[in-house]
């Protein structure tokens, strides 16, 4: 299989570009690509050692912004199902919420293993 010259052009044009910008710009770019693709998060909310709250299927976690000044807000927000029973599946009757949670939390966000 070979690859045509525009594609191979292609392909040297990103990869240089991507050399050429800053590892924080890079994470900005790999955050923007997993933004628009989704995760498929879950987030954990901890009291103590115990899971006393759990979202499943979340495709973001946002930091807000300030109206005005756009200033980042001390805690993040996003869509996900409520995970009532701790259970780590959606069960029937378990609904997708809004949800906030505070830089004070300790909480854990990651993409879902299944």
């Amino acid at each position: 299989m070979s690859i045509s010259p525009s594609r191979f052009a292609l392909a040297c044009i990103v990869v240089l570009a991507a050399a050429g910008c800053t590892q924080e710009r890079q994470n900005e770019i790999r955050r923007g690509i997993q933004n628009w693709t989704g995760t498929n998060g879950i987030l954990e909310v901890y009291g103590g050692d115990k899971v006393v709250k759990r979202f499943l299927q979340i495709d973001k976690l946002s930091t807000a912004l300030g109206t005005d000044d756009k200033l980042p807000r001390s805690y993040r927000y996003g869509y996900g199902v409520y995970d009532e029973n701790l259970n780590g599946a959606v069960d029937p009757g378990e609904k997708r919420v809004y949800f906030e949670i505070g830089d004070y939390n300790h909480y854990v966000f990651f993409e879902s293993p299944r």
